[in-house]
Protein backbone atom coordinates (compact mmCIF):
# COMPACT_ATOMS: atom_id res chain seq x y z
CA UNK A 1 0.00 0.00 0.00
CA UNK A 2 1.31 3.45 -0.96
CA UNK A 3 1.33 5.55 2.18
CA UNK A 4 3.49 8.50 1.11
CA UNK A 5 2.83 10.49 -2.05
CA UNK A 6 4.22 13.49 -3.92
CA UNK A 7 1.19 15.44 -2.74
CA UNK A 8 2.35 15.04 0.87
CA UNK A 9 5.77 16.37 -0.04
CA UNK A 10 4.20 19.49 -1.60
CA UNK A 11 2.96 20.69 1.79
CA UNK A 12 5.71 19.21 3.94
CA UNK A 13 8.60 20.96 2.15
CA UNK A 14 7.33 24.58 2.15
CA UNK A 15 5.98 24.26 5.70
CA UNK A 16 9.33 22.90 6.91
CA UNK A 17 11.28 25.68 5.20
CA UNK A 18 8.92 28.38 6.52
CA UNK A 19 8.93 27.14 10.10
CA UNK A 20 12.68 26.64 9.89
CA UNK A 21 13.09 30.30 8.94
CA UNK A 22 10.92 31.45 11.86
CA UNK A 23 12.74 29.27 14.41
CA UNK A 24 16.15 30.32 13.13
CA UNK A 25 15.25 33.98 13.64
CA UNK A 26 14.40 33.24 17.29
CA UNK A 27 17.79 31.65 18.03
CA UNK A 28 21.34 33.00 18.08
CA UNK A 29 24.05 32.27 15.51
CA UNK A 30 24.24 32.34 11.74
CA UNK A 31 20.70 32.53 10.34
CA UNK A 32 21.41 30.33 7.30
CA UNK A 33 22.94 27.52 9.35
CA UNK A 34 20.03 27.67 11.79
CA UNK A 35 17.50 27.69 8.95
CA UNK A 36 19.04 24.61 7.34
CA UNK A 37 19.19 22.75 10.66
CA UNK A 38 15.63 23.56 11.72
CA UNK A 39 14.25 22.93 8.23
CA UNK A 40 15.90 19.50 8.13
CA UNK A 41 14.42 18.57 11.50
CA UNK A 42 10.95 19.79 10.48
CA UNK A 43 11.18 17.91 7.18
CA UNK A 44 12.21 14.72 8.95
CA UNK A 45 9.55 15.09 11.64
CA UNK A 46 6.65 15.86 9.29
CA UNK A 47 7.63 13.08 6.89
CA UNK A 48 7.85 10.41 9.60
CA UNK A 49 4.67 11.58 11.31
CA UNK A 50 2.80 11.47 7.99
CA UNK A 51 4.17 8.03 7.14
CA UNK A 52 3.34 6.55 10.53
CA UNK A 53 -0.14 8.13 10.66
CA UNK A 54 -1.12 6.73 7.27
CA UNK A 55 0.43 3.36 8.13
CA UNK A 56 -1.62 3.17 11.35
CA UNK A 57 -4.83 3.50 9.34
CA UNK A 58 -6.71 5.78 11.74
CA UNK A 59 -7.93 8.11 9.00
CA UNK A 60 -8.67 11.79 9.63
CA UNK A 61 -9.34 11.25 13.33
CA UNK A 62 -5.84 9.95 13.98
CA UNK A 63 -4.38 12.63 11.71
CA UNK A 64 -6.02 15.35 13.83
CA UNK A 65 -4.76 13.67 17.00
CA UNK A 66 -1.19 13.65 15.71
CA UNK A 67 -1.41 17.26 14.48
CA UNK A 68 -2.76 18.41 17.86
CA UNK A 69 -0.26 16.33 19.82
CA UNK A 70 2.69 17.77 17.93
CA UNK A 71 1.38 21.36 17.75
CA UNK A 72 0.43 21.63 21.42
CA UNK A 73 3.79 20.31 22.57
CA UNK A 74 5.93 22.24 20.12
CA UNK A 75 4.09 25.57 20.41
CA UNK A 76 3.87 25.13 24.19
CA UNK A 77 7.61 24.46 24.33
CA UNK A 78 8.47 27.53 22.23
CA UNK A 79 6.10 29.80 24.19
CA UNK A 80 7.50 28.54 27.50
CA UNK A 81 11.08 29.03 26.27
CA UNK A 82 10.35 32.62 25.23
CA UNK A 83 8.03 33.59 28.11
CA UNK A 84 9.87 32.25 31.18
CA UNK A 85 12.83 34.68 30.94
CA UNK A 86 10.33 37.58 30.83
CA UNK A 87 7.34 36.50 32.94
CA UNK A 88 8.90 33.84 35.16
CA UNK A 89 11.26 34.22 38.09
CA UNK A 90 14.10 35.98 36.31
CA UNK A 91 16.54 35.42 39.17
CA UNK A 92 16.13 31.66 38.69
CA UNK A 93 18.95 30.28 36.53
CA UNK A 94 16.75 27.74 34.73
CA UNK A 95 13.83 30.06 34.03
CA UNK A 96 16.07 32.91 32.87
CA UNK A 97 17.42 30.48 30.25
CA UNK A 98 13.88 29.48 29.18
CA UNK A 99 13.69 26.06 30.86
CA UNK A 100 10.81 24.78 33.00
CA UNK A 101 12.86 21.80 34.23
CA UNK A 102 16.25 22.00 35.92
CA UNK A 103 17.22 18.57 34.53
CA UNK A 104 16.52 19.74 30.98
CA UNK A 105 18.61 22.88 31.44
CA UNK A 106 21.61 21.10 32.90
CA UNK A 107 21.53 18.29 30.36
CA UNK A 108 21.15 20.80 27.54
CA UNK A 109 24.14 22.83 28.78
CA UNK A 110 26.31 19.75 29.04
CA UNK A 111 25.19 18.58 25.59
CA UNK A 112 26.30 21.89 24.09
CA UNK A 113 29.61 21.76 25.99
CA UNK A 114 30.26 18.25 24.66
CA UNK A 115 29.15 19.12 21.11
CA UNK A 116 31.36 22.20 20.94
CA UNK A 117 34.41 20.37 22.29
CA UNK A 118 36.83 18.00 20.55
CA UNK A 119 35.68 15.04 22.63
CA UNK A 120 33.87 12.10 21.02
CA UNK A 121 30.10 11.89 21.47
CA UNK A 122 30.34 8.61 23.38
CA UNK A 123 31.97 10.56 26.22
CA UNK A 124 28.37 11.35 27.19
CA UNK A 125 28.37 7.96 28.92
CA UNK A 126 31.37 9.02 31.02
CA UNK A 127 30.85 9.66 34.72
CA UNK A 128 32.03 13.26 34.17
CA UNK A 129 28.59 14.19 32.85
CA UNK A 130 26.57 13.60 36.01
CA UNK A 131 23.41 15.45 35.01
CA UNK A 132 22.34 12.68 32.64
CA UNK A 133 22.51 9.60 34.83
CA UNK A 134 22.51 7.18 31.88
CA UNK A 135 24.02 9.25 29.04
CA UNK A 136 21.71 8.26 26.18
CA UNK A 137 19.77 11.49 25.76
CA UNK A 138 22.89 13.56 26.43
CA UNK A 139 24.70 11.77 23.60
CA UNK A 140 21.77 12.26 21.21
CA UNK A 141 21.44 15.96 22.12
CA UNK A 142 25.19 16.53 21.63
CA UNK A 143 25.00 14.76 18.26
CA UNK A 144 22.21 17.10 17.11
CA UNK A 145 24.12 20.19 18.23
CA UNK A 146 27.43 19.12 16.72
CA UNK A 147 26.11 18.40 13.23
CA UNK A 148 23.00 20.59 12.89
CA UNK A 149 23.95 23.61 15.02
CA UNK A 150 27.76 23.76 15.09
CA UNK A 151 28.02 27.55 15.30
CA UNK A 152 25.60 28.39 18.15
CA UNK A 153 23.59 26.91 20.98
CA UNK A 154 19.96 26.48 19.77
CA UNK A 155 17.86 24.79 22.51
CA UNK A 156 14.68 24.93 20.43
CA UNK A 157 16.10 22.14 18.24
CA UNK A 158 15.76 19.77 21.18
CA UNK A 159 12.27 21.11 21.95
CA UNK A 160 11.29 20.30 18.37
CA UNK A 161 12.65 16.75 18.66
CA UNK A 162 10.85 16.17 21.97
CA UNK A 163 7.53 17.26 20.45
CA UNK A 164 8.18 15.01 17.46
CA UNK A 165 8.97 11.94 19.58
CA UNK A 166 5.91 12.51 21.77
CA UNK A 167 3.66 12.77 18.70
CA UNK A 168 5.32 9.79 17.00
CA UNK A 169 4.08 7.50 19.78
CA UNK A 170 0.43 8.17 18.86
CA UNK A 171 0.17 6.18 15.58
CA UNK A 172 1.80 3.15 17.22
CA UNK A 173 -0.45 3.46 20.28
CA UNK A 174 -3.52 3.75 18.06
CA UNK A 175 -2.63 0.79 15.86
CA UNK A 176 -1.74 -1.47 18.80
CA UNK A 177 -4.83 -0.51 20.82
CA UNK A 178 -7.11 -0.85 17.81
CA UNK A 179 -5.71 -4.28 16.99
CA UNK A 180 -5.82 -5.52 20.59
CA UNK A 181 -8.99 -3.90 22.03
CA UNK A 182 -10.84 -2.27 19.17
CA UNK A 183 -11.42 1.21 17.75
CA UNK A 184 -13.29 2.61 20.78
CA UNK A 185 -10.42 2.01 23.21
CA UNK A 186 -7.92 3.23 20.60
CA UNK A 187 -9.91 6.45 20.12
CA UNK A 188 -10.28 7.18 23.83
CA UNK A 189 -6.65 6.31 24.65
CA UNK A 190 -5.40 8.40 21.73
CA UNK A 191 -7.28 11.54 22.75
CA UNK A 192 -6.17 11.17 26.37
CA UNK A 193 -2.57 10.81 25.21
CA UNK A 194 -2.80 13.80 22.87
CA UNK A 195 -4.44 16.24 25.31
CA UNK A 196 -3.07 15.36 28.77
CA UNK A 197 -1.49 18.60 30.12
CA UNK A 198 1.47 17.01 31.96
CA UNK A 199 2.50 15.22 28.76
CA UNK A 200 2.15 18.47 26.80
CA UNK A 201 4.53 20.26 29.18
CA UNK A 202 7.04 17.40 29.14
CA UNK A 203 6.64 16.92 25.39
CA UNK A 204 7.65 20.54 24.88
CA UNK A 205 10.79 20.20 26.99
CA UNK A 206 14.14 18.57 26.33
CA UNK A 207 13.33 15.71 28.70
CA UNK A 208 13.55 11.92 28.45
CA UNK A 209 9.83 11.26 28.92
CA UNK A 210 8.77 11.94 25.28
CA UNK A 211 11.36 9.41 24.16
CA UNK A 212 10.09 6.91 26.74
CA UNK A 213 6.58 7.22 25.32
CA UNK A 214 7.76 6.71 21.75
CA UNK A 215 9.88 3.67 22.63
CA UNK A 216 7.07 2.28 24.79
CA UNK A 217 4.70 2.62 21.82
CA UNK A 218 7.19 0.84 19.53
CA UNK A 219 7.50 -2.01 22.03
CA UNK A 220 3.72 -2.15 22.52
CA UNK A 221 3.04 -2.38 18.80
CA UNK A 222 5.80 -4.93 18.26
CA UNK A 223 4.50 -7.10 21.09
CA UNK A 224 0.82 -6.91 20.09
CA UNK A 225 1.48 -7.57 16.43
CA UNK A 226 3.88 -10.45 17.09
CA UNK A 227 1.18 -12.19 19.13
CA UNK A 228 -1.43 -11.60 16.45
CA UNK A 229 0.91 -12.87 13.75
CA UNK A 230 1.74 -16.03 15.70
CA UNK A 231 -1.86 -17.11 16.07
CA UNK A 232 -3.89 -15.28 13.40
CA UNK A 233 -1.92 -13.67 10.55
CA UNK A 234 -3.89 -10.73 9.19
CA UNK A 235 -1.98 -9.98 6.00
CA UNK A 236 0.68 -11.72 3.91
CA UNK A 237 3.03 -8.72 3.98
CA UNK A 238 3.03 -8.33 7.77
CA UNK A 239 5.96 -10.33 9.08
CA UNK A 240 6.61 -11.63 12.58
CA UNK A 241 10.27 -10.57 12.26
CA UNK A 242 9.20 -6.95 11.64
CA UNK A 243 7.20 -6.95 14.87
CA UNK A 244 10.18 -8.27 16.80
CA UNK A 245 12.35 -5.52 15.32
CA UNK A 246 9.96 -2.86 16.67
CA UNK A 247 9.87 -4.60 20.04
CA UNK A 248 13.68 -4.74 20.15
CA UNK A 249 13.95 -1.11 19.04
CA UNK A 250 11.62 -0.01 21.81
CA UNK A 251 13.41 -1.96 24.55
CA UNK A 252 16.86 -1.00 23.21
CA UNK A 253 15.98 2.69 23.12
CA UNK A 254 14.77 2.54 26.71
CA UNK A 255 17.96 0.81 27.83
CA UNK A 256 19.99 3.73 26.45
CA UNK A 257 17.82 6.34 28.15
CA UNK A 258 16.93 4.60 31.42
CA UNK A 259 17.30 0.88 32.16
CA UNK A 260 14.63 1.06 34.88
CA UNK A 261 11.98 1.96 32.27
CA UNK A 262 13.13 -0.94 30.09
CA UNK A 263 12.87 -3.28 33.08
CA UNK A 264 9.38 -1.99 33.91
CA UNK A 265 8.27 -2.51 30.30
CA UNK A 266 9.68 -6.05 30.24
CA UNK A 267 7.75 -6.83 33.44
CA UNK A 268 4.55 -5.44 31.89
CA UNK A 269 4.92 -7.44 28.68
CA UNK A 270 6.02 -10.62 30.45
CA UNK A 271 2.96 -10.47 32.72
CA UNK A 272 0.78 -9.71 29.71
CA UNK A 273 2.03 -12.84 27.96
CA UNK A 274 1.72 -14.99 31.08
CA UNK A 275 -1.85 -13.99 31.95
CA UNK A 276 -3.19 -14.21 28.38
CA UNK A 277 -1.16 -17.09 26.93
CA UNK A 278 -3.92 -19.68 27.22
CA UNK A 279 -2.49 -22.97 25.97
CA UNK A 280 0.38 -21.34 24.08
CA UNK A 281 3.84 -22.68 24.80
CA UNK A 282 6.61 -20.34 25.90
CA UNK A 283 9.48 -20.52 23.39
CA UNK A 284 13.09 -20.74 24.49
CA UNK A 285 14.16 -17.72 22.45
CA UNK A 286 11.62 -15.61 24.31
CA UNK A 287 12.78 -16.77 27.74
CA UNK A 288 16.45 -16.26 26.85
CA UNK A 289 15.79 -12.81 25.35
CA UNK A 290 13.85 -11.62 28.41
CA UNK A 291 16.45 -12.96 30.85
CA UNK A 292 19.38 -11.43 28.93
CA UNK A 293 17.74 -8.00 28.59
CA UNK A 294 16.64 -8.06 32.23
CA UNK A 295 20.16 -8.88 33.47
CA UNK A 296 21.75 -6.26 31.19
CA UNK A 297 19.21 -3.70 32.39
CA UNK A 298 19.94 -4.49 36.04
CA UNK A 299 23.69 -4.04 35.55
CA UNK A 300 23.27 -0.82 33.56
CA UNK A 301 20.87 0.57 36.15
CA UNK A 302 23.01 -0.34 39.16
CA UNK A 303 26.11 1.05 37.44
CA UNK A 304 24.38 4.36 36.67
CA UNK A 305 22.95 4.70 40.19
CA UNK A 306 26.28 3.94 41.87
CA UNK A 307 28.56 6.18 39.80
CA UNK A 308 30.35 7.38 42.92
CA UNK A 309 30.67 3.85 44.32
CA UNK A 310 29.26 4.67 47.74
CA UNK A 311 25.98 2.73 47.73
CA UNK A 312 27.42 -0.68 48.54
CA UNK A 313 25.01 -3.57 48.28
CA UNK A 314 27.39 -6.09 46.71
CA UNK A 315 25.08 -6.88 43.78
CA UNK A 316 22.96 -4.93 41.27
CA UNK A 317 19.78 -5.66 43.23
CA UNK A 318 21.48 -4.65 46.49
CA UNK A 319 22.68 -1.37 44.96
CA UNK A 320 19.21 -0.57 43.60
CA UNK A 321 17.64 -1.41 46.96
CA UNK A 322 20.11 0.82 48.83
CA UNK A 323 19.54 3.65 46.35
CA UNK A 324 15.75 3.48 46.75
CA UNK A 325 16.01 3.40 50.55
CA UNK A 326 18.35 6.41 50.69
CA UNK A 327 16.33 8.29 48.05
CA UNK A 328 13.08 7.82 49.99
CA UNK A 329 14.75 8.95 53.22
CA UNK A 330 16.10 12.04 51.48
CA UNK A 331 12.77 12.92 49.89
CA UNK A 332 10.94 12.57 53.21
CA UNK A 333 13.56 14.81 54.82
CA UNK A 334 13.24 17.39 52.03
CA UNK A 335 9.45 17.40 52.32
CA UNK A 336 9.62 17.91 56.08
CA UNK A 337 12.29 20.61 55.85
CA UNK A 338 10.56 22.49 53.04
CA UNK A 339 7.12 22.81 54.64
CA UNK A 340 6.30 24.13 58.08
CA UNK A 341 2.88 22.49 58.24
CA UNK A 342 4.35 19.11 57.23
CA UNK A 343 6.88 19.50 60.04
CA UNK A 344 4.02 20.18 62.41
CA UNK A 345 2.10 17.13 61.18
CA UNK A 346 5.17 14.91 61.48
CA UNK A 347 5.62 16.07 65.08
CA UNK A 348 2.02 15.16 65.87
CA UNK A 349 1.88 11.73 64.19
CA UNK A 350 3.60 8.43 65.08
CA UNK A 351 6.78 7.79 63.10
CA UNK A 352 5.30 4.75 61.36
CA UNK A 353 2.62 6.95 59.77
CA UNK A 354 5.07 9.30 58.06
CA UNK A 355 5.83 7.08 55.08
CA UNK A 356 2.16 6.30 54.33
CA UNK A 357 1.40 10.02 54.65
CA UNK A 358 4.16 10.91 52.17
CA UNK A 359 2.87 8.24 49.77
CA UNK A 360 -0.72 9.51 49.84
CA UNK A 361 0.44 13.12 49.65
CA UNK A 362 2.60 12.20 46.65
CA UNK A 363 -0.28 10.48 44.85
CA UNK A 364 -2.36 13.67 45.09
CA UNK A 365 0.42 15.85 43.62
CA UNK A 366 0.06 18.29 41.96
CA UNK A 367 -2.69 19.33 44.40
CA UNK A 368 -5.43 21.16 42.50
CA UNK A 369 -6.54 23.59 45.27
CA UNK A 370 -2.92 24.56 45.86
CA UNK A 371 -2.58 25.45 42.18
CA UNK A 372 -5.32 28.06 42.60
CA UNK A 373 -4.27 29.60 45.90
CA UNK A 374 -0.49 29.32 46.34
CA UNK A 375 1.13 32.69 45.48
CA UNK A 376 3.19 32.58 42.29
CA UNK A 377 3.69 34.26 38.91
CA UNK A 378 0.79 34.20 36.43
CA UNK A 379 2.59 31.93 33.97
CA UNK A 380 3.30 29.39 36.69
CA UNK A 381 -0.27 29.57 37.99
CA UNK A 382 -1.60 28.75 34.53
CA UNK A 383 0.84 25.84 34.17
CA UNK A 384 0.06 24.57 37.68
CA UNK A 385 -3.72 24.68 37.16
CA UNK A 386 -3.51 22.86 33.82
CA UNK A 387 -1.23 20.17 35.25
CA UNK A 388 -3.43 19.63 38.31
CA UNK A 389 -6.69 19.61 36.33
CA UNK A 390 -5.19 16.99 34.03
CA UNK A 391 -4.17 14.71 36.91
CA UNK A 392 -7.44 15.08 38.82
CA UNK A 393 -9.32 14.25 35.61
CA UNK A 394 -7.17 11.16 35.04
CA UNK A 395 -7.16 9.96 38.67
CA UNK A 396 -10.81 8.75 38.87
CA UNK A 397 -10.29 6.69 35.70
CA UNK A 398 -7.17 5.07 37.12
CA UNK A 399 -8.98 4.36 40.41
CA UNK A 400 -11.78 2.69 38.45
CA UNK A 401 -9.38 0.74 36.22
CA UNK A 402 -9.61 -2.30 38.50
CA UNK A 403 -13.40 -2.20 38.42
CA UNK A 404 -13.44 -1.77 34.65
CA UNK A 405 -11.00 -4.67 34.34
CA UNK A 406 -13.18 -6.91 36.53
CA UNK A 407 -16.18 -5.97 34.38
CA UNK A 408 -14.69 -7.30 31.14
CA UNK A 409 -16.61 -10.23 29.68
CA UNK A 410 -13.63 -12.08 28.21
CA UNK A 411 -11.40 -13.84 30.74
CA UNK A 412 -8.11 -13.00 28.99
CA UNK A 413 -9.10 -9.33 28.64
CA UNK A 414 -10.10 -9.20 32.29
CA UNK A 415 -6.80 -10.66 33.46
CA UNK A 416 -4.81 -8.40 31.15
CA UNK A 417 -6.41 -5.18 32.40
CA UNK A 418 -6.13 -6.32 36.01
CA UNK A 419 -2.42 -6.88 35.43
CA UNK A 420 -1.93 -3.49 33.75
CA UNK A 421 -3.87 -1.78 36.57
CA UNK A 422 -1.71 -3.50 39.18
CA UNK A 423 1.56 -2.46 37.49
CA UNK A 424 0.46 1.13 36.88
CA UNK A 425 -0.66 1.57 40.49
CA UNK A 426 2.50 -0.07 41.80
CA UNK A 427 4.46 2.46 39.72
CA UNK A 428 2.34 5.37 41.02
CA UNK A 429 3.00 4.30 44.63
CA UNK A 430 6.74 3.81 44.00
CA UNK A 431 7.07 7.21 42.35
CA UNK A 432 5.08 8.80 45.18
CA UNK A 433 7.63 7.35 47.60
CA UNK A 434 10.54 8.33 45.36
CA UNK A 435 9.29 11.83 44.63
CA UNK A 436 7.75 12.50 48.01
CA UNK A 437 5.64 15.63 48.11
CA UNK A 438 7.55 17.30 45.29
CA UNK A 439 5.00 18.74 42.87
CA UNK A 440 7.43 18.45 39.93
CA UNK A 441 9.57 15.33 40.25
CA UNK A 442 6.75 13.19 41.58
CA UNK A 443 4.33 13.75 38.63
CA UNK A 444 7.23 13.52 36.17
CA UNK A 445 8.32 10.11 37.49
CA UNK A 446 4.69 8.98 37.42
CA UNK A 447 4.29 10.08 33.80
CA UNK A 448 7.09 7.78 32.62
CA UNK A 449 4.40 5.06 32.23
CA UNK A 450 1.88 7.54 30.82
CA UNK A 451 1.29 5.44 27.68
CA UNK A 452 -0.08 2.60 29.83
CA UNK A 453 -2.09 5.02 31.97
CA UNK A 454 -3.72 6.39 28.81
CA UNK A 455 -4.69 2.85 27.75
CA UNK A 456 -6.23 2.12 31.17
CA UNK A 457 -8.09 5.45 31.24
CA UNK A 458 -9.31 4.90 27.68
CA UNK A 459 -10.64 1.46 28.58
CA UNK A 460 -12.42 2.90 31.65
CA UNK A 461 -14.07 5.57 29.52
CA UNK A 462 -15.34 2.98 27.02
CA UNK A 463 -16.47 0.68 29.86
CA UNK A 464 -18.45 3.48 31.52
CA UNK A 465 -20.01 4.66 28.26
CA UNK A 466 -21.21 1.13 27.52
CA UNK A 467 -22.20 0.01 31.04
CA UNK A 468 -23.25 3.35 32.64
CA UNK A 469 -21.80 1.95 35.85
CA UNK A 470 -22.80 4.25 38.74
CA UNK A 471 -19.39 3.95 40.44
CA UNK A 472 -17.92 6.32 37.89
CA UNK A 473 -19.98 9.22 39.26
CA UNK A 474 -19.50 8.03 42.85
CA UNK A 475 -15.72 8.16 42.55
CA UNK A 476 -16.00 11.64 41.05
CA UNK A 477 -18.22 12.64 44.00
CA UNK A 478 -15.50 11.38 46.38
CA UNK A 479 -12.94 13.48 44.53
CA UNK A 480 -15.18 16.55 44.76
CA UNK A 481 -15.42 16.04 48.52
CA UNK A 482 -11.63 15.95 48.73
CA UNK A 483 -11.28 19.08 46.57
CA UNK A 484 -13.94 20.99 48.52
CA UNK A 485 -12.33 20.43 51.91
CA UNK A 486 -8.77 20.98 50.71
CA UNK A 487 -9.86 23.96 48.62
CA UNK A 488 -11.25 25.67 51.70
CA UNK A 489 -8.15 24.67 53.69
CA UNK A 490 -5.80 26.23 51.12
CA UNK A 491 -8.07 29.28 50.76
CA UNK A 492 -7.87 29.89 54.51
CA UNK A 493 -4.12 29.34 54.51
CA UNK A 494 -3.32 31.81 51.72
CA UNK A 495 -6.22 34.31 51.56
CA UNK A 496 -7.73 33.74 55.04
CA UNK A 497 -11.12 32.73 53.65
CA UNK A 498 -13.46 30.96 56.08
CA UNK A 499 -12.60 28.98 59.22
CA UNK A 500 -9.55 26.76 59.43
CA UNK A 501 -10.22 23.15 60.37
CA UNK A 502 -7.40 21.26 62.07
CA UNK A 503 -5.74 19.08 59.45
CA UNK A 504 -6.48 15.81 61.26
CA UNK A 505 -10.16 16.75 61.73
CA UNK A 506 -10.43 17.65 58.03
CA UNK A 507 -9.05 14.23 57.07
CA UNK A 508 -11.63 12.61 59.37
CA UNK A 509 -14.46 14.56 57.70
CA UNK A 510 -13.24 13.54 54.26
CA UNK A 511 -13.00 9.88 55.32
CA UNK A 512 -16.53 10.01 56.77
CA UNK A 513 -18.00 11.48 53.57
CA UNK A 514 -16.10 8.91 51.50
CA UNK A 515 -17.45 6.11 53.70
CA UNK A 516 -21.01 7.43 53.31
CA UNK A 517 -20.72 7.55 49.52
CA UNK A 518 -19.07 4.12 49.39
CA UNK A 519 -21.54 2.27 51.62
CA UNK A 520 -24.52 4.10 50.16
CA UNK A 521 -23.31 2.93 46.75
CA UNK A 522 -23.05 -0.66 47.95
CA UNK A 523 -26.54 -0.43 49.44
CA UNK A 524 -27.98 0.95 46.19
CA UNK A 525 -26.32 -1.79 44.15
CA UNK A 526 -27.61 -4.47 46.50
CA UNK A 527 -31.13 -3.02 46.40
CA UNK A 528 -31.13 -3.01 42.60
CA UNK A 529 -29.94 -6.60 42.40
CA UNK A 530 -32.75 -7.90 44.63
Amino acid sequence: MKIFSRRDFLWILPLSLGLGAVLSSLQPGNWLIGWLGFSFLFLLSFSLLTLSTKWAGGGKTLAWMVVLAFTLRFVGGVVTYLALPVYGYVDDEDQSAGFAYTDAHRRDSQAWDLASSDLPIYDAFNKTYAYDQYGGLLAFSALVYRYLSPDAHRPLMLVLLSAFMAALALPFLWKAANQQWGAKVALASGWIYALYPESILLGGSAMREPYFWAFSAFALWGFVNSRVQRFAPVSPDSKLSDSRIWLALGIGGMLLLSPIVALATIIILAGWFYFTRGNARISWWMVISVVVVFIVGLFLLSSALDRKGNLGGGSPIGIINNFMREAVKWDVYQLERGSGWVQKLFDEMPEWMRLPFVTVYGIFQPVLPAAFFEPTKLIWRIIAILRAVGWYTMLPALILSLGAAAGQSAESKRRLFLWLSFVVWAWIVITALRGGGDSWDNPRYRTILFLWQAILAGNVWVWWRESKNPWFLRVIAMELVFLTFFGQWYANRYIHFGPQLPFALMVVFIAVFWAVIFFWGLWRDQKRSV
